[in-house]
């Protein structure tokens, strides 16, 4: 008599925050999927439910405690994991019925958890996993986390507190899981991590081997090993240390997507001072002039915290004269709100909330003016677009200076014989503030 497969538990997952909390799901799937469980689609069919949750700002916080509420109404059996999860006091004060609270990367914990909640049998006869894990992301690109935590202080920032003290993940692993993500079929690899450039430092750049070579645990072979896949390969998170400058002439090549995600937060040294980040803002556009010098095709992506305490209209005044000099390509600005446990939140000066809408509109009418006018020097260019979603009118893609969900985005009406993944070339057409619209060239097919 033929054997049949054991029926499986069925675990929900609630993911939320930045992409570094996806990848942790990612990972806690993966496990799941190893030991023989099933990914429930909705609440009504788990067996149990975890939430992955985010505790960054306040409103981070709120949306984390309403999703476990939701869990708990809809199903009732509800695991906390993630960042929110390190006050595991103020989740239980709200919903004292969770089954379990763990902090960020606590995968051990996770699995305890759910091995209390919903046993399951193994049985490697019918248990599959794809060698490259199970993703969250679609099946053309995704994120590759090369470390846990923050050596920064940053006065805005309790991403240390709860996720600790930087720790990289060796070179070696870190480039296996790239190669298998890219023999799976995946053609982007977004490279994520607290601190991007820092990575290594705390393992002392530490050499491995990978494909019969020898690689040290540090950014700029990092960079080397990945631009080898024949990927793209786009790097978020990069403080602009100076040895930065040593993967530009790797994008001028054509080896790295020609894209930083830099988060500059400021210009005005005052403030920069006040949030304890490298306040060189001088020093920094030359290191942009440089960078554009050796590779001319470079964007910048950066985010920025306008309203921080102490601020002053000049400090406001010298930041929009940065912007308007550095001539970003792609820009976020939040806010300030006060975080739990941050010490900006002790700072003189609080800006009155009116004070803060304004200069974020002020902000972003000025960039999106930049905005504009670059991607207006993009029509006439031809492009590879990757293709992420097609419907009865056409096709939206990104070209390399877009990263997928935050950045702009290709659109190609008309295009509807094309499929999520199909990399194909185009020529640039029009453009507004954000987009751009592009035409397949003939011989642009996939």
């Amino acid at each position: 008599m033929a054997k049949t497969a054991p029926i499986a538990p069925k675990i929900g997952i609630v993911s939320l925050g930045c992409p570094k909390a996806l990848v942790d799901s990612e990972r806690i799937i993966t496990r799941l999927r190893a030991e023989g469980y099933e990914i429930a689609p909705d609440y009504k069919g788990a067996d149990a439910v975890l939430v992955n949750t985010c505790g960054f700002l306040d409103s981070a916080r709120a949306e984390s405690l309403d999703a476990i509420g939701e869990a708990i109404s809809k199903n009732g059996r509800v695991i906390v994991t993630g960042c929110l999860g390190a006050e595991e006091d103020v989740i239980r004060k709200t919903h004292p019925k969770v089954l379990s609270v763990t902090g960020p990367h606590q995968y051990e914990a996770v699995m305890e958890a759910v091995h209390e909640a919903a046993p399951a049998p193994h049985d490697p006869l019918f248990d599959l996993v794809p060698p490259q894990g199970v993703k969250l992301t679609p099946r053309h690109y995704a994120y590759l986390k090369i470390s846990e935590g923050c050596n920064n202080t940053c006065s805005f920032c309790i991403i240390p507190s709860m996720r600790g003290k930087l720790k990289s993940r060796r070179i070696d692993a870190v480039l296996r899981e790239a190669e298998k993500l890219v023999e799976a079929g995946v053609k982007e690899i977004l490279v994520i991590s607290q601190d991007t450039s820092a990575y290594g430092l705390d393992l002392k750049y530490a050499p491995y081997k990978w494909r019969d070579a020898d690689y040290e645990t540090r950014f700029f072979d990092l960079a080397r090993g990945l631009s080898s896949l024949g990927a793209w390969t786009r790097l978020h998170y990069v403080y602009p240390y100076p040895h930065v400058d040593d993967v530009i002439p790797l994008m001028a090549e054509g080896r790295l997507l020609p894209y930083l995600d830099i988060p500059f937060q400021h210009a005005s040294p005052k403030v920069l001072k006040a949030m304890r980040r490298p306040a060189h803002q001088e020093r920094t556009l030359e290191q942009i002039r440089r960078w554009r010098t050796i590779a001319p095709d470079l964007v910048l992506r950066s985010t920025f915290i306008v309203g921080f305490p102490g601020e002053t209209e000049e400090d406001f005044a010298l930041l929009l004269d940065w912007l308007k000099e550095a001539r970003l390509n792609r820009v976020g600005c939040f806010k300030f709100e006060p975080v739990k446990g941050a010490s900006a939140n002790a700072l003189a000066g609080a800006v009155a909330d009116a004070v803060k809408e304004e200069r974020y509109h002020r902000f972003m009418e000025a960039q999106q003016a930049t905005s504009e006018d670059i991607l207006r020097g993009w029509i006439g260019r031809d492009v590879d677009v990757l293709i992420d979603e097609v419907d009865e009118d056409g096709a939206i893609g990104r070209s390399y200076a877009d990263a997928p969900e935050i950045d702009g985005a290709v659109i190609l009406e008309g295009e509807t014989d094309l499929a999520p993944g199909d990399m194909v070339r185009a020529r640039i057409t029009g453009s507004d503030e954000y987009d751009l619209w592009g035409e397949r060239l003939a011989n642009g097919r996939p």
